[in-house]
């Protein structure tokens, strides 16, 4: 018998049967649930929809109903409801169309507006009547609290195995599960010597970037382990990453605990998930010393704090980073005196160099406010390198062995990967000649192809040999006996090292996070400097604040003093080359010259030379001529034969004539015109045309 709720416009219009299964799993294995849903189309028939109008919508198999995202059968089904082709939906049950409410209701809305029909296992409804969309609201609601049964059950048992430290979790590389299920160390001696590299490197350098440098200049390679595809489980070996090495320093597996809650899913509004790292302190389960790893629980800690150190660089609030290459030494170390917070570092020119200065300004980004304070680097910087030297002394020995011991080791571990990598290549080789000796000569497609793939392995153990002879020759050459006197030599040089222009800054400021916790500066009248030891010991350093430009300019009084004093005999230039003989230097660490001997009289109002000559009666050219009525040329010629003495009184070589007391001018006739007048002693006697 008809059911009385399909009416003539209902068949006038289609019947769209929707079929769906969670899972490929499900369609694979559960075959009946699946043809249970295409037999609806039979009671689609029997109520007078003709075959070819009943729509099957089957793209959805294997895809979650918990959204309407991703599922293109849904979203299509919606649509034709929505333009009103559709006189009757059919599923075998609500958890099939939806098990969302919200979708599950917005069909509802949508099939009461256009007066569409839903059928499912049970019977038929019309949305438009109160007491069937009343019905079909309570099934969409219990086909949501069934999915969120199935999933609470699941994590349940989730959760309980992982309390117990039982959860299986996929391994990252370089750890397996073995048959009896316990988590261990990957039996590829290779891998295992990668990720201990990456851990001893991280510890040597403190950075992940400086960590994926060395691997790509030393020319190491970094394992991979395929999670999907043909290919899955097998190795794939290239140049690491920075997200890769990141991602093996923050897994704590690696450190032999087993670790629960590490990420949480949170849905976002347009659709799918996204996974939020969770803190450390909020993991939910965790467990040290679980199974084996390649480092200790501690070191995992240390290496999450450093990490975190270095990742506040890139924060709005820098905090200290990785050591850089800027000269301020204490980049990262320095708090401020008077409000506790991290000083930054502004760099500025300074007579052609770079100076740091720390400054404190996070109350006026942060509040408004102004700046703190600042306090110049290039006084505190040589008063902790001084401290650094004074606290290295006692130990320059021990340190001395470690640095050699160090390199050693280093070398050490990667020429062993190196030729674990080179064994690697030469069994691949080997594997494809056995391979290619197996296959039947005639069958030319197989055996051309295998020898190929036998020429390539070669080649690949070929260039690993060849690249493995360079640099073990330049790693030998490393550490000869001549370098390794000088390493020794260490203990005694550390201060000259240590003040050698061609050590890296990186390395200095190293050498100082080793030692040194924090310095909290204080300026006022004086700067003080109370440094904070990594061993909780302290130091306070009271340092004199830099003079202002002013008075280091401002020469020093006994100099001036002294110019003054050779003025009476000397010139400006003559000046400025007893000075320079004496190694004298200017405020600018510069050699004297003309012009600052001139700035210092001018300055000063120092009385130059040539004023000096002048007090003292000494005459020019001109003056000479006129007084006694003689010509330039009779002046120049009396000085030729010596009888008068021209003093040069400037640079500019201009003189000034000295005619001695015991000196008299003997008259011509009177005029330039008659007989010159004659220079003669006073104690020569004269003729009586000669005397005046």
């Amino acid at each position: 018998m008809p059911d009385l709720k399909i009416a003539a416009d209902h068949l006038r219009r289609d019947a769209y049967l929707y079929v769906r299964q969670s899972t490929l799993r499900q369609v694979a294995e559960n075959g009946e649930s699946t043809q249970r849903q295409y037999a609806l189309r039979e009671r689609a028939i029997v109520a007078g929809w003709p075959i070819e109008r009943v729509h099957v919508i089957d793209c959805d198999l294997g895809k979650s109903g918990a959204s309407a995202v991703a599922r293109d059968g849904f979203q299509e089904l919606v649509s034709e409801v929505a333009l009103n082709k559709a006189g009757i939906v059919m599923g075998l049950e609500v958890s099939r169309l939806a098990r969302n409410s919200a979708d599950w209701h917005r069909l509802i809305e949508l099939c009461a507006l256009t007066a569409t029909l839903i059928l499912d296992e049970d019977g038929i409804y019309d949305p438009s009547s109160f007491n069937d969309r009343l019905l079909l609201g309570l099934k969409g609601t219990m086909s949501e609290a069934e999915l969120h049964i199935l999933r609470a059950r699941m994590r349940g048992g989730q959760i309980n195995k992982a309390r117990r430290g039982e959860l299986q979790i996929g391994p990252p590389v370089g750890l397996v599960y073995r048959p009896d299920g316990i988590l261990d160390l990957d039996p590829d001696i290779e891998v295992q010597s990668a990720l201990r590299l990456v851990f001893d490197t991280f510890d040597r350098l403190g950075s992940a970037t400086r960590t994926v440098r060395y691997f790509r200049d030393e020319g190491i390679l970094f394992p991979r382990r395929l999670r999907k595809g043909p290919g899955k489980g097998e190795l794939l070996w290239a140049a690491p990453q920075h997200s890769r090495i990141l991602q093996v320093l923050h897994n704590p597996r690696y450190a032999g605990a087993f670790v629960y809650g590490r990420t949480h899913t949170r849905h976002r509004p347009g659709g799918g998930t996204s996974q939020i790292k969770t803190p450390m302190d909020e993991w939910q389960f965790v467990m040290p010393g679980h199974h084996s790893g390649y480092i200790d629980w501690e070191r995992f800690k240390v290496n999450q704090d450093k990490l975190a150190d270095n990742a506040r660089a890139y924060y709005i609030q820098r905090g200290s980073g990785p050591a850089r290459e800027g000269p301020a030494l204490l980049q990262g170390r320095v708090l401020c005196g008077l409000c506790g917070e991290r000083m930054g570092i502004h760099y500025n020119q300074e007579h052609g160099r770079i100076v740091p200065t720390y400054i404190c300004q996070e109350r006026a980004v942060r509040r408004g406010g102004t700046v703190c304070q600042s306090v110049p680097g290039k006084v505190v910087d040589p008063a902790i390198s001084a401290l650094l030297v004074e606290l290295m002394t006692p130990m320059t020995l021990e340190v001395s062995l470690a640095v050699q011991d160090e390199l050693e080791a280093r070398l050490a571990e990667t020429d062993a990967l190196r030729r674990q990598h080179i064994e690697r290549t030469r069994y691949d080789a080997e594997l494809a000649q056995r391979r290619y000796m197996k296959v039947d000569p005639d069958n030319r497609l197989v055996a051309d192809a295998l020898e190929a793939e036998w020429n390539q392995k070669l080649r690949l153990h070929a260039d690993a040999v060849e690249d493995y002879e360079v640099r073990r020759v330049d790693e030998m050459t490393a550490l000869d006996a001549e370098k390794r006197r000088h390493v020794l030599e260490l203990a005694t040089q550390f201060q000259r090292i240590w003040n050698d222009p061609r050590v890296d800054m990186r390395e200095r400021k190293r050498i100082v996070r080793f030692l040194i916790a924090d310095v909290t500066l204080v300026r006022s009248d004086k700067i003080t400097a109370n440094v904070r030891l990594a061993g909780g010991a302290t130091r306070t350093l009271v340092l004199n604040r830099p003079l202002p430009i002013a008075q280091i300019r401002k020469f020093k009084p006994e100099l001036v003093k002294e110019v003054d004093d050779l003025l009476n005999t000397y010139c400006d230039r003559e000046i400025a080359d007893i000075f320079n003989q004496r190694g004298l230097l200017t405020w600018e660490k510069k050699p004297f010259n003309l012009k600052k001997i001139a700035f210092i009289r001018t300055a000063y109002n120092l009385a130059s030379r040539h004023q000096r000559l002048r007090e003292r009666g000494m005459l020019t050219t001109e003056e000479v001529a006129a007084r006694y009525d003689i010509t330039e040329t009779t002046v120049h010629a009396w000085g030729r034969q010596g009888l008068i003495t021209k003093c040069y009184s400037d640079s500019l070589n201009r003189g000034l004539w000295d005619i001695p007391p015991d000196r008299i001018i003997a008259k011509g006739c009177g005029g330039r015109g008659a007989r010159p007048a004659r220079l003669v002693t006073s104690n020569a006697p004269l003729s009586g045309q000669d005397a005046i």
